[in-house]
């Protein structure tokens, strides 16, 4: 399958419908994310984001609706026909997910070791190369209590790119980190889209990541889809969503910075 404009589509989800205790989240959501792309889902706190991803790699399945994973339609599978599937993805969690016990080498490794019957040199080489790719050569012997936010959150994206995935999902990269880092994971992003030609999806309300790192950008409103376009072509729009989202979330930051630091939170919550 392709898109408009030619391109496989690597992520579609049609139609997907999705409640928690008889309450909607996702109402009817039609996505078609191209192969090679970095396209980002914006949307409020509570809109659905973090959903979308997870039924893309299949840690959610939609009440109806379907959704399609380079070719392969997921929603009916099995956990054990969802293995081969989720091998071509990476998920990089809002907390980054590390292992607290294990050493970086170790989080890196583990995957590797779960997924692959290679000799140790083999491992020690891949878990040095992904971590060289994210800026951290020399921290393979530390610990995560030992690591800063943003070397986390690094670490993190050098295990999501151990197994060489066609696809990785960002879930709030950037929350809880300084304006320093946020650049910096940002600048990762593009790096690693542009070094291994892979297709990232990005689930953010951040709009300065957004804008810097996207090809294509929609907005989740209300559990749908309320516009889809370039970075360029969002930043432009007079469609009253967009308009009132991007000038809403411009508001809140401008409110935080002004506020004094014991008052600073997230424009998204605590």
């Amino acid at each position: 399958m392709t898109a408009g404009d030619g391109a496989p589509i690597a992520i579609e989800l049609r139609g997907v419908h999705k409640a928690f205790r008889g309450k909607p989240v996702l109402r009817g959501v039609d996505l078609a994310i191209r192969e090679g792309e970095t396209f980002t889902i914006l949307g409020g706190s509570g809109s659905g984001k973090s959903v979308c991803l997870k039924h893309m790699i299949g840690l959610l399945k939609p009440d109806s609706g379907s959704v399609s994973v380079f070719g392969t339609e997921i929603s009916g599978l099995s956990e054990d026909a969802l293995i081969d599937v989720r091998r071509s993805l990476a998920m990089v969690f809002q907390s980054a997910a590390l292992f607290d016990s294990l050493s970086v080498y170790e989080n890196v490794a583990y995957p590797l070791r779960e997924h692959r019957d290679w000799p140790e040199a083999q491992i020690a080489e891949r878990v040095a190369s992904c971590l060289e790719a994210v800026g951290l050569p020399r921290s393979q012997a530390l610990l995560p209590a030992e690591l800063s936010g943003g070397m986390r959150k690094r670490v993190g994206v050098a295990r999501a790119i151990a197994l060489e995935p066609r696809a990785i999902l960002y879930d709030e990269p950037t929350t809880g980190l300084d304006p320093a880092n946020q650049k910096r994971i940002g600048e990762l992003i593009v790096a690693l889209q542009r070094r291994l030609r892979i297709t990232s999806v990005v689930v953010t309300h951040e709009l300065a990541l957004c804008f810097e790192i996207s090809n294509r950008v929609a907005l989740l409103k209300n559990g749908r889809i309320a516009a889809v376009g370039s970075a360029d072509e969002i930043q432009a729009s007079q469609q009253p969503d967009v308009v009132a989202f991007l000038s809403g979330s411009r508001d809140a930051i401008a409110e935080l910075q002004d506020a004094p630091p014991e008052q600073r939170r997230s424009p998204d919550g605590p």
